[in-house]
């Protein structure tokens, strides 16, 4: 414990949902504000469509800790940006690195 360095700033967002005036729906996504992470790569595959192919990396993202219920705490369905890459969140749970982090389980879709 102690020796996690968080040394990449990723932005929280939260899908946001407005109608979008023909009686349908789109979905926005609003930042909540930034984190310091730590970030590891998992797993990679590749995912063949019709008409594309997208590699799938799985990552392990770890924060500063944040209660339950704070709106700094990540969530399943949300996502972390980092410029142009964005890691959709999995999964959120307490670090193995000790109780002051946190370990999210993040996938990246990149088309190659």
């Amino acid at each position: 414990m102690g020796g996690v360095i968080l040394d990449r700033r990723l932005t929280l967002e939260a899908p946001e949902t407005t109608a979008d005036g023909r009686g349908g729906y789109a979905r926005n996504w609003v930042a909540l504000g930034d984190l310091f992470a730590r970030v590891a790569p998992r797993t990679g595959r590749l995912a063949a469509g019709v008409e594309l192919s997208l590699s799938r990396v799985g990552y392990r993202i770890t924060v500063r800790a944040a209660p339950q219920g704070a709106a700094s705490r990540p969530l399943a369905g949300q996502r972390l940006r980092d410029g142009t890459r964005v890691f959709d969140i999995r999964a959120v749970t307490e670090s193995r690195d000790g109780p002051l982090y946190l370990d999210i389980f993040a996938d990246e879709e990149v088309a190659p």
